[in-house]
């Protein structure tokens, strides 16, 4: 990846402007994570290296079909082996049998029924790992195999998988005139695969029972509160009988979110008395957590002559999987944003999410919005070669505004700059094409071994404008809480807000800093003894929980200047802090705040809650989002069009990003972001034949390496700050991840001349449609 990224980023456009200095600390600056040495030096602890003094060791029997009878599960065999201490199953759930974060239709264990493959059935603890894992599989499960539904398209019409059936939501969307139409038609079908998050670090963690009769869950968790009570309704115990201490976190984009891996922990630590580690391998992880929805979409756009869109017909269906998950957030994210970033003044949307016996699907960076974004945007290009317009052109003739209304009927009050992100991309120096020497010959597609013809490669640009909203939605309370303290010149920050990788600990710090003046910030480990902050999700902690911690820090500001503005006679606002020091507006008063404090302890603590939102309604209108976030993307391509090998070159970025809040760290979640789409686009695909995972590791799933990441430039970050969001900051690293594929494949698109119609893309998809 490019180093211009890191370093376009002083330079961007807004207040802050390149001529001004880069702070070194506050709100601004690159501050560094301070957990960054830990990790770059393989000694932060993360869940997998938890250990506790008598642990046993825990093992998931999972069902090796996608769809089956349980006609009998003999566990005697297992509990009888050496060293097994305990074993359980659907039988030994004392509480509630199902949980869900939306819906509570998933098992514990199987009961009845397998509904995917990988599906829990039992689990066991023993004293050493490889007992564990032999005891589990000797366990004898007598399976009636069942004919698997795996085509969601045919779920509407199979027997029913669940007992809450088959459809899980469906949206309608309507907006203006069903009988509008264009001068100018186009259609397409497009397919979406299933992403994997493939955390760095497989699911782990450990289960110590109290002597009250509850438990303690050290775990990798990105919403303790909420896993909290799901475990505590499958134990049957108070919420307060159960805490969940968050261990460190080795990246998450969803896939910490099930807490399938964590019911068996207790489970299994209350039936023995003993705490109870569990560490998923690689197989186990990609069987047990959730993945992005595959997706199917019709489209239709409608345009006039001169390339304004007139009306868009879309038919969206997301393969759920086995159980609900977060698909009915997903689909309403996928319907809101069919019609993409554009000014559409007709829109007809049906929207479906149904169950199969696939992996369920569930959170991942973007959900519904990467998907539609995909087929909006290869709409856009057919309507160009159409039109015969340059696609760029065409995007901009129909870009949307502040102002303009979403197809749900909300306005659009945040900024809205996306003809200015567009054209930042659209002008941006395109790279030089690679010299055709022996020495360049890893800038082809395949590398130097490929055996392609350098003769046979040609140059795509692509461009594609992307989406996403903020913060939960569809009248999600979105809250958080905050408490600072301050005593000897040190800050502690407390809040249950999970640090995913996205840096909110680091962003608390700032925060503190420049509130405060105190330069020495610690951020406190996160349990469920403090108060909620909600999932990591959607931008959630950068908005609510930051928010928090600046609501708490100011009145621990009040708290310190009161005295010395009733000693000097004015008021709070007439004093400021800057570096460590406190000043009046007359400079009549100047110390330090470690003399202001005078050896005293202060306190406070708030909360942080945004404008509710409201549930889209039977037409798919409402004011659903809090707030939404823009990017722009140009794409640069060789393909190898007669073996349909793709190398992308150069990804020019151009982002609405509200305020940067921290250069250095932005830029890494935007090179994260855009190279997550890039595997969505190129590489990642689950396959999952007649709904078995086939090859679920990391040699297999092919995820993009630090070879296959492109130059990555970061053109503009533009800085319009959205007035009712704390510091008036957006989320950054979904946008990328949503736009990025729709990019990859509008560019192998003008390389190619052909349709580009899935993703990832196959390499006959990359072979150039023959010229007569």
């Amino acid at each position: 990846m490019s180093n211009d990224a890191a370093t376009a980023i002083p330079a961007v456009d807004g207040p802050q402007g390149p001529q001004q200095e880069v702070p070194t600390h506050g709100l601004g600056a690159s501050l560094p994570a301070a957990d960054a040495r830990a990790k770059t030096e393989g000694t932060f602890p993360y869940a997998s290296d938890l250990w506790a003094e008598g642990l046993l060791w825990a093992a998931v029997l999972r069902s090796p079909h996608a769809h089956a009878r349980v006609v009998s599960i003999d566990t005697s065999a297992a509990a009888e082996m050496p060293g097994v201490r305990a074993v359980v199953t659907h039988a030994d759930v004392p509480g509630t049998a199902t949980y869900g974060r939306t819906v509570a239709d998933r098992p514990v264990f199987a009961a009845d029924l397998v509904r995917h493959h990988g599906e829990a059935i039992a689990a066991v603890a023993a004293d050493h790992p490889d007992t564990a894992r032999l005891a589990a599989a000797a366990i004898a499960v007598e399976y009636e195999l069942l004919d698997p539904v795996t085509d969601p398209e045919k779920a509407f019409a199979a027997p029913p998988l669940h007992p809450d059936g088959n459809l899980i939501r469906h949206i309608p969307l309507r907006y203006g005139d069903p009988d509008a139409v264009g001068e100018v038609i186009v259609e397409g079908l497009y397919r979406i695969g299933r992403q994997d998050p493939a955390p760095i670090g497989a699911e782990a963690g450990l289960a110590v029972p109290r002597p009250d009769g509850g438990v303690e869950i050290y775990t990798a968790s990105t919403d303790p509160h909420t896993d909290r009570d799901l475990a505590a309704a499958c134990f049957g115990l108070a919420p307060e009988q159960v805490k969940v201490v968050v261990t460190g976190v080795p990246g998450a984009m969803g896939d910490r979110e099930d807490p399938g891996f964590q019911i068996p922990l207790g489970l299994l630590a209350l039936r023995t008395g003993c705490p109870v580690k569990l560490a998923a391998t690689r197989e186990e992880s990609f069987l047990g957590h959730a993945h992005r929805h595959p997706t199917l979409l019709r489209y239709r756009h409608h345009a006039d002559a001169e390339g304004r869109l007139v009306k868009v017909e879309a038919q969206i269906l997301l393969d759920a999987g086995a159980y609900a998950e977060a698909s009915s957030e997903s689909l309403a994210a996928a319907v809101a944003f069919a019609c993409g970033p554009y000014v559409v003044p007709h829109a007809f949307i049906e929207g479906w999410a149904v169950r199969t016996n696939n992996p369920p699907s569930g959170h991942v960076r973007g959900e519904g919005a990467m998907q539609v974004c995909a087929a909006y945007e290869a709409q856009m290009d057919k309507l160009a070669a159409r039109l015969g317009l340059d696609p760029a052109e065409l995007r901009l003739r129909n870009a949307m505004a502040t102002g303009d209304i979403l197809p749900t009927g909300q306005t659009v009050t945040c900024p809205a700059p996306v003809a200015e992100l567009l054209q930042a991309v659209r002008d941006f120096p395109l790279p030089a094409l690679p010299m055709d020497s022996p020495e360049d010959g890893w800038l082809l597609p395949g590398g130097p071994e490929g055996a392609g013809e350098p003769g046979a490669v040609r140059r795509g640009v692509g461009y594609a404008l992307g989406m996403v909203h903020m913060l939960g939605a569809e009248g999600t309370d979105e809250v958080s809480t905050a408490t600072v303290k301050v005593h000897d010149g040190v800050a502690t920050v407390i809040c249950a807000a999970v640090d995913t990788g996205q840096g909110f600990s680091t962003l608390a710090r700032q925060i503190v800093q420049e509130v405060l003046g105190v330069d020495e910030v610690h951020v406190a480990s996160v349990d469920t003894d403090q108060p909620p902050a909600g999932p990591a999700a959607h931008g959630r902690h950068t908005w609510v929980s930051g928010g928090a911690v600046e609501r708490a820090a100011k009145m621990v500001r009040t708290q310190l200047l009161q005295p010395l503005a009733h000693k000097f006679g004015m008021s709070t606002e007439l004093l400021q802090i800057t570096d460590g020091k406190i000043t009046s507006y007359d400079g009549v008063l100047s110390t330090t705040v470690m003399e202001a404090m005078d050896g005293k302890e202060l306190w406070a603590t708030a909360q942080c809650r945004p404008h509710p939102t409201e549930p889209l309604d039977g037409a798919g209108q409402g004011d659903a989002f809090v707030g939404l976030a823009f990017c722009a993307i140009r794409a640069v391509v060789d393909v190898d069009v007669e073996l349909g090998s793709v190398r992308v070159v150069e990804m020019a970025v151009a982002q609405d990003v509200g305020r940067v809040l921290n250069p250095a760290q932005l830029a890494t979640r935007i090179e994260a972001g855009v190279t997550q789409g890039i595997g969505a686009a190129l590489t990642e695909n689950l396959r999952t034949p007649r709904g078995l995972v086939r090859h679920p590791d990391l040699t297999g799933y092919a995820l993009p390496t630090s070879l296959d990441a492109p130059d990555i430039r970061i053109v503009t970050l533009v800085e319009e700050r959205d007035v009712v969001a704390p510091f008036g900051a957006k989320a950054a690293s979904a946008v990328p991840v949503v736009t990025a594929p729709a990019a990859v494949a509008s560019a192998v698109r003008a390389a190619t001349g052909r349709s580009v119609n899935r993703l990832p893309i196959r390499p006959q998809a990359a072979v150039a449609v023959p010229t007569a």
